[in-house]
């Protein structure tokens, strides 16, 4: 009866450990695959949070706190009398920029923060408009971080025309992305 008694209980205890074992192997999967289904969806983005924030599972977190974030945005899309004003003002900065670069990188990173505005992102602080920008445009935000930077700097006076010039690029990069996104039927104005 007792060899009975024995066999049942490691009969049970290793169930048990098959069972644990199958449920890390299920916790795992599960992480790998949201660690790849992030990394895929902000691509050098999710590199540089995960490095910001000290770690994968932190910088794992700030984006799907992001995510979260971008989800309750009630983005809209444009009318075409207020694309067709946008195109023309972005027209205005671009022609400005050849006799007065440091105005016209200034009034770039003023007509990006309005499109923002007008297609329902928050704008009152940078680093949060661009880590909500960073939800659909992964691949452009960084340009962008730089490109305000650049535009910060030179009112201090510290940036080139060459930066500048980079600066207005990535301006122009996401102005255009926004502007696209923001058509009706495009499927990013929720």
């Amino acid at each position: 009866m007792e060899l009975a008694a024995d066999t049942t209980l490691i009969v049970v205890l290793a169930i048990v450990v098959v069972v644990i074992i199958v449920a890390i192997a299920v916790i795992v999967a599960l992480q790998q695959q949201r660690h790849r289904r992030l990394q895929g969806r902000f691509g050098p983005e999710y590199d540089q949070t995960v490095d910001q924030a000290g770690g994968r599972r932190a910088g794992e977190r700030e984006l799907r706190d992001r995510v979260d974030r971008h989800d309750e945005l009630q983005l809209r899309p444009l009318d075409a009398d207020e694309s067709r004003r946008f195109r023309r003002e972005w027209e205005q900065v671009q022609a400005e920029f050849v006799d007065r670069p440091e105005h016209a990188a200034a009034e770039a990173d003023e007509l990006v923060e309005e499109l923002l505005k007008q297609r329902g992102y928050p704008v009152r602080e940078f680093d949060e408009s661009s880590s909500l920008v960073s939800v659909d445009h992964p691949d452009l935000v960084s340009n962008y971080r730089e490109a305000h930077r650049i535009t910060v700097e030179t009112g201090r006076g510290r940036a080139n025309t060459e930066q500048l010039r980079r600066a207005l690029v990535a301006y122009r990069s996401l102005f255009d992305e926004l502007l696209e996104d923001a058509q009706p039927g495009s499927g990013n104005g929720h």
